[in-house]
């Protein structure tokens, strides 16, 4: 089987209508390039200058406008999405970075809350403490989709090869990872740990990420990625808004495990502290 995928690439602004009337239109424009999966960035419904702008944005699930709009496109379309993540306000007061899954029929067909907060000083000029707003998420989620098993994640979780193994454990043949990575730790890190996962796992990684300035001037990298299960990137979307899409050939993840067992061959064993000591003679 041969998916086409495509990766959005948005500049997300504080206003979610604008947000919304942008992705809505590189959805469509991918749809019509022959896009059967179509996945957006984290911070889909918006980027703000601060904290206290973020939460008076937020929105329970329920009322949030982003959800039914994203069914009513996978409805239109025929396509699955991927609304790579929403800010949805929770009882408790704080937020979920929340991923959702919309099958052809514009249900839902999963959720991902993010489980690993991104509480670091990449050296931009801001600190960036996730969990004082998002309460964490705490399970794994595959979701069964009409072209395999589909692994959720978003952007700071891709530094945590344990989750990415546990997805590939339960049957992901293709791998999310939604994101507005720093322009710092993007220039670093983001080609060589997204191509890690793909080849860990032995399956396809699908990468939108936002690009350019955003509110309060925080600086995202851009560069979605869908890279290949032997850790080819298939495309790169460079740091211009729009989108970017390859055709992906599901059985490739079949070749790529039978190569490299290593999802086989992984053995549980014991942590343990060494202590090493020099002898004097």
């Amino acid at each position: 089987m041969i998916l086409r995928v495509a990766c959005i690439q948005p500049n997300a602004k504080p206003d979610l209508a604008a947000n919304l009337a942008e992705i809505e239109h590189w959805i469509r424009a991918a749809h019509a390039d022959g896009a059967q999966f179509i996945a957006t960035p984290e911070n889909t419904s918006g980027m703000h200058a601060n904290r206290a702008a973020l939460i008076a944005s937020a929105l329970p699930e329920a009322d949030h406008p982003a959800v039914s709009r994203f069914g009513d496109l996978a409805r239109e379309t025929g396509a699955w999405l991927l609304a790579g993540s929403l800010s949805i306000l929770l009882g408790s007061g704080k937020l979920a970075n929340r991923s959702f899954l919309f099958a052809p029929s514009g249900d839902i067909a999963a959720r991902y809350d993010k489980i690993h907060m991104f509480d670091a000083d990449p050296l931009d000029g801001q600190a960036y403490r996730e969990s004082a707003t998002f309460e964490r998420g705490t399970e794994a989620v595959v979701a069964d989709t009409t072209f395999g098993r589909l692994g959720l994640s978003i952007c700071y979780d891709v530094r945590f090869p344990a989750l990415y193994n546990a997805l590939a454990q339960g049957g992901a043949s293709m791998i999310t990872a939604p994101a507005a990575f720093t322009v710092p730790t993007g220039k670093a890190h983001w080609h060589v740990l997204l191509r890690a996962r793909a080849i860990e796992t032995g399956a396809f990684i699908v990468a939108p990420g936002q690009t350019g300035e955003h509110a309060g001037g925080r600086l995202t990298y851009g560069h979605s990625l869908i890279v290949s299960p032997w850790g080819e990137v298939l495309a790169d979307g460079g740091e211009a808004e729009g989108f970017v899409a390859a055709d992906c050939a599901m059985d490739s993840v079949v070749k790529a495990r039978q190569m490299i067992r290593s999802l086989d061959h992984a053995r549980p064993f014991t942590p343990s502290i060494f202590a090493t000591s020099l002898s004097n003679g």
